[in-house]
């Protein structure tokens, strides 16, 4: 799944002023060296431009608290001739890396995330939105959206107490009467419901405390079942 991340439009900042550059050497596995180094050439820059690109256009905290794709594997190494020095003209294994030139004052950490982040970016995995100020970000959505589950929870909650409230004292044990059966389906002492009134009273209660019904009540919902056995009985005798 594609996650994204969001720019806001903010007031103009400051103008960019030159600065002294100093070379980066960026410790990352060979494939990554790989994947940034082909993806340059696709774009016609260099991994320099391709950090700088990315340290440019999102906050740094975006940056900072992105995936760090990691050094190489302890086997990772790769081979290189040697310039100067005794050893000059020999091969030697190094650790991968990625050489970038860039103004002091940067993390080669954070500047191996900023260049995953290219490599996401270009990949699909990541995208950019772009949306004026104000706009309610996907942490608030979030955010709003928990606090509505915990709104309509309590109201639950309150529904369901006014409920058992509402419908009186429970038997606490089977029904054993035809009096008890009237009082469980709501019905006054000495009442003589018919058949269907007893089915439609059965109907409309069963739609409140059905457990299914979101303020269902598990004991009530039985104490109806027995009152509904009892009284069919009660009918056929």
């Amino acid at each position: 799944m594609n996650d994204s991340l969001r720019l806001v439009s903010t007031p103009d900042g400051p103008d960019p002023s030159p600065e002294h550059k100093k070379s980066y050497s960026i410790s990352c596995s060979s494939s990554f060296r790989d994947r940034i180094l082909d993806l340059a050439a696709r774009r016609g820059v260099n991994a320099a431009d391709l950090a700088r690109s990315v340290m440019l256009m999102l906050p740094p905290d975006v940056v900072v608290a992105a995936a760090d794709p990691g050094g190489p594997e302890r086997e990772d190494r790769e081979t290189v001739t040697l310039k100067s020095g005794p050893g000059k003209g020999k091969p030697w294994r190094r650790k991968p890396r990625l050489q970038v030139r860039l103004p002091e004052g940067y993390d080669p950490v954070v500047l191996r995330k900023a260049l995953g982040l290219a490599l996401d970016l270009d990949a699909g995995t990541l995208r950019i939105e772009i949306e004026p100020a104000g706009t309610p970000t996907r942490e608030a959505d979030r955010a709003a959206a928990k606090a509505q589950q915990t709104r309509l929870r309590d109201e639950n909650d309150r529904l369901r107490t006014a409920l058992s409230i509402a419908g009186g004292d429970k038997l606490g044990h089977a029904v054993r009467t035809k009096d008890e059966a009237l009082f469980v389906l709501g019905f006054p002492p000495g009442s003589r419901p018919d058949s269907a009134r007893i089915k439609a009273r059965f109907r409309q209660l069963a739609t409140i405390h059905h457990p299914d019904s979101g303020l269902g009540d598990t004991d009530r919902m039985t104490e109806l079942n027995q009152a509904m056995s009892f009284m069919r009985g009660y009918e056929k005798n």
